[in-house]
């Protein structure tokens, strides 16, 4: 595997880059203020390389801003980062990998048996004989009914007659050989074919599709009704053989799919491949070559074509709006039995003046992750102007009225539809101009193909009639319920709004890489101080967090939701665990209540990549995870606000004192420091990812006292302390310290989430690091040491609860335990009773349980005070460089 090593010329003191998938892999130099560093992070799909830098001192380390420069190619060792703590597996991959890794592994529908003739083939009838009669029957009904006759025979038995010819026509030939299509098992919809697959066109509800789909449909058992004008076709003979039920062969599933039925495709120019070739494979698999562009699906065509300025094929294709794409788009779909997605290979789009105009969910995630950590996001909040309309150069400003401000954000995320498209719509007073109505509505990254007016209105009046009628037309809604009590019911197929706060979503005003270090050196606080506040005021760290996440929308304020949309989230995801807990339901049945959940989750919660989650660990880490990070993230918005002005008015400091906590760096020579420092090094183990182990050591430890929580003094005076160890991610750590340790979101059967709506913390320094660690490009982070009371009374679990209310309302301390513990005997006590269970872990007793190491739940935030804050470096070793 090659390795593209590519140089940022500018510092990326905080940037953690994760980028997805295995087609290619980007190294960055990341050049720290002291240029110390020795490794460089590299990401294949959620594995990391670390390269030894030391002899790559050819590599010029330019401080002035420019472009990406290509440097060289190396060959090297694969490991993997960026642990999770689950019990099962080793697999480590950021959130959204694990739900592409699982999304569409098996079909829908269970498999149903074969009935076996005498020749061991499915109706007695070999695989090539049921293709052969089943080409006949097609052949008939092509050249001997019409498509009206097709339309009478599909609307008499019941199905569908909608569409094109080309699709009457797939549904008629398949009725009559395979037998009416019975209703869809999960939702009691109609099935229909699609030419590759069976999909439901019904709806689980008003906010979901059906995603049903499969290769082997229910079919009716009951005879095909013919209309009479059938009766006298020559082809009836034929078709009345396969009248009777009993009769009828069972679909072939083991026969390839053909997936460019009812495509007409055109090449041109030099392929790697002869024309001839690929018109026999094309035609082969169901699709037609046509030496004109216009009208056809896509143009093929050699990347090599628009560096030597095409033809007029080329310029024909690009100005009637065809997609014109790579010879891997015919490769992809013949080998995986399925046209692929012709955004994906796209040639050309790039040269247009609006940019490439491919939907980011279409995108390689590699390029996806580079467009999101690059982009300037739009949409900052209520207030905010969105960028495209260009009005905040000229002092634009939302319009006010009556209290209202006119500025919404809407999503809508259909999967069995297909859809996933966020809209925007403003109305914006300009100084000395008229007002101005802007809207805007597509899939982010393709603003080429976005509905997109700005509109100059003379009359105000008529201006918010206009805007009203668009709220309306896009939600189904009126306008004013909705903006003055947030009254609302969704529509099928409509949008539905995202709630935006008044604010600044951090991604647009935090500190810029640039303003770095001209904040740090013109702050006042003490030098660590001020360094540790750079970096939960940088940009970076949250459009890190929500690129990992998915949730990085550049259109809309995900780092700025209001309380109540996040409530509303709230809501709708313990309402989701409730019925999952009574469900008895299994099969599809099962599978429409996870579809239908996915479906309303990602229009709440726009994502870039939504998929249908399957099980609990997915819901943990892409949902519950999520929305907590993004409620913490927005909380460090409205903190950080916008600090896009100088740097010299030390604006670090101006956020320090708004946090409402005390920080001071721990001498290193005092007994604490080094407690913490033994308590560390003795319950932490290395990661193991592959052959690579990563180590941790500590840079700076923080004492923290803090305003919302509880002192230690008063800690002191509840039963059953311990000084614990809690992970956190960077983005998320400015809100615990300006408002403390919230509990867990909801109860779910998994790490993190088992005790309910808890706070958890561990013993062991290794648990905690994991939530810490995310990858070796930003080997920074940070661990929180907090004293706890576990109240009166320790309730000790081995596995999940089967219900966490009542530990909830009783608030016990409850300690789940883990497949290794501390070795007590080495315990101490600090500040004469707070329990240190600083020990060697040894294996425990549990040796089946769920949980690697002990874990403790609190369920009442008085009983938690966040105490130190331990800066730690994760260092990568046993990395292995290849010459090529």
């Amino acid at each position: 595997m090659f390795l593209i090593l590519v140089e940022f010329k500018h510092a990326f003191p905080v940037l953690n880059l994760q980028l997805r998938r295995p087609s290619w892999l980007v190294v960055f130099v990341f050049l720290l203020e002291n240029r110390t560093k020795k490794t460089l992070g590299v990401s294949n799909k959620g594995k990391r390389v670390s390269l030894n830098t030391s002899n790559l001192s050819h590599i010029p380390l330019s401080e002035s801003k420019g472009l990406i420069s290509l440097l060289n190619v190396i060959k090297v060792h694969e490991t993997r980062s960026h642990s999770h703590p689950n019990a099962e597996e080793d697999k480590v991959m950021t959130r959204k990998q694990k739900a592409e890794n699982k999304a569409h592994e098996a079909e829908q529908s269970p498999k149903k048996p074969k009935s076996e003739g005498d020749n061991g083939h499915a109706n007695g009838k070999s695989s090539e004989d049921i293709v052969a009669e089943f080409e006949k029957v097609c052949t008939a009904v092509k050249d001997n009914l019409s498509t009206e006759q097709m339309r009478e025979i599909l609307e008499a038995n019941g199905q569908d007659s909608s569409g094109s010819d080309a699709n009457v026509l797939r549904k008629c030939q398949d009725l009559l050989f395979y037998g009416p299509l019975d209703k869809c098992p999960a939702c009691n919809g109609n099935l229909e074919f699609t030419g590759i697959r069976y999909s439901c066109t019904g709806s689980y509800s008003e906010w979901a599709s059906c995603t049903y789909s499969t290769k082997d449909p229910p079919r009716k058992q009951e005879p095909i009704k013919l209309p009479d004008s059938i009766l006298n076709s020559p082809a009836s003979d034929l078709i009345k053989k396969y009248e009777d039920p009993s009769r009828r062969p069972r679909k072939v599933l083991s026969i390839p799919d053909k997936p460019f039925t009812g495509m007409l495709v055109s090449l041109m120019g030099r392929l790697s491949t002869s024309h001839q070739y690929w018109r026999k494979e094309i035609e082969k698999h169901g699709g037609k070559v046509a030496n004109h562009v216009i009208g056809v699906t896509c143009l093929i065509a050699s990347p090599a074509e628009r560096e030597q300025g095409g033809s007029s094929k080329l310029a024909e294709a690009m100005e009637g709006g065809i997609p014109v794409v790579s010879e891997a788009w015919l490769k992809d779909s013949i080998e995986k039995q399925e046209p692929q997605p012709l955004e994906a290979y796209d040639i050309v789009t790039d040269l247009a003046p609006d940019g490439k105009g491919i939907p980011w969910d279409k995108m390689d995630p590699n390029v996806e992750a580079l467009e999101s950590l690059s982009a300037e996001l739009k949409l900052y909040g209520k207030r905010g102007v969105h960028k495209d309309t260009k009005l905040q150069e000229r002092g634009g400003k939302i319009f006010e009225k009556d209290g209202i401000l006119y500025n919404c954000a809407f999503s809508r995320c259909d999967l069995g539809k297909k859809l996933n498209d966020y809209s925007v719509m403003q109305l914006i007073s300009v100084p000395e101009s008229n007002l101005n109505l802007y809207y805007k509505k597509g899939k982010v990254g393709d603003d080429p193909n976005a509905e997109e007016r700005l509109e100059e209105w003379e009359n105000v009046e008529a201006a918010v009639k206009e805007f009203v009628r668009l709220f309306e037309e896009v939600t189904g809604n009126e306008f004013e319920p909705w903006e003055r009590e947030e009254k609302i019911q969704k529509k099928p197929l409509k949008f539905y709004p995202i709630d935006m706060d008044d604010g600044v979503d951090v991604r647009h005003g935090g500190l810029g890489l640039h303003q770095l270090g001209v904040a740090a050196t013109h702050c006042k606080l003490e030098p660590l101080v001020a360094n540790f506040m750079k970096v939960l005021c940088s940009q970076e760290i949250y459009k890190y967090a929500l690129m990992e996440m998915g949730y990085d929308p550049p259109e809309l304020p995900m780092g700025m939701l209001s309380d109540a949309h996040l409530k509303r989230c709230e809501e709708v995801l313990q309402k989701f665990v409730e019925t999952l807990k009574s469900m008895k339901d299994t099969g599809p049945k099962a599978k429409a209540v996870w579809s239908d959940f996915s479906q309303r989750w990602f229009t709440l919660m726009h994502s870039t990549r939504p998929f249908i989650f399957k099980d609990f660990q997915e819901l943990a880490d892409n949902a519950a995870a999520a929305l907590e990070t993004i409620r913490d993230i927005t909380v460090a918005s409205h903190l950080i606000g916008d600090m896009g002005g100088s740097t010299l008015d030390d604006p670090l400091s101006e956020r320090y004192n708004k946090m409402g906590c005390s920080i001071s760096p721990l001498d290193k020579e005092s007994d604490d420091y080094k407690m913490i420092l033994k308590y560390l090094e003795t319950t932490y183990e290395p990661v193991k990812v592959g052959d690579v182990e990563y180590k941790v050591s500590v840079d700076n430890i923080f004492v923290v006292e803090s305003s919302v929580c509880p002192s230690v003094d008063e800690i002191k005076k509840l039963p059953n302390k311990v000084l614990l160890w809690c992970g956190t991610q960077s983005s998320n750590l400015l809100r615990h310290l300006h408002r403390g340790f919230l509990p867990a979101i909801c109860s779910l059967p998994v790490p993190g989430y088992m005790f309910g709506k808890a706070i958890v913390c561990s013993d062991a320094a290794a648990e905690a690091t994991r939530y810490g660690f995310t990858a070796v490009d930003r080997p920074e982070g940070f661990l929180v040491l907090a004293v706890a009371s576990l109240g009166d009374e320790i309730t000790e679990i081995k596995s999940p609860p089967e219900d966490t209310k009542s530990l909830e309302e009783k608030k016990v301390g409850v300690k789940g335990l883990g497949r290794k513990k501390t070795d007590e005997s080495e315990h101490f006590v600090w500040q004469d009773d707070i329990k240190v269970p600083c020990g060697r872990l040894v294996p425990s007793d549990n040796k089946d349980g769920i949980l690697e190491y002990n874990e403790y739940a609190m369920y009442d935030p008085k009983q938690v005070s966040i105490r130190f804050l331990v800066g730690v470096k994760y260092e990568e070793e046993n990395a292995v460089m290849e010459p090529e």
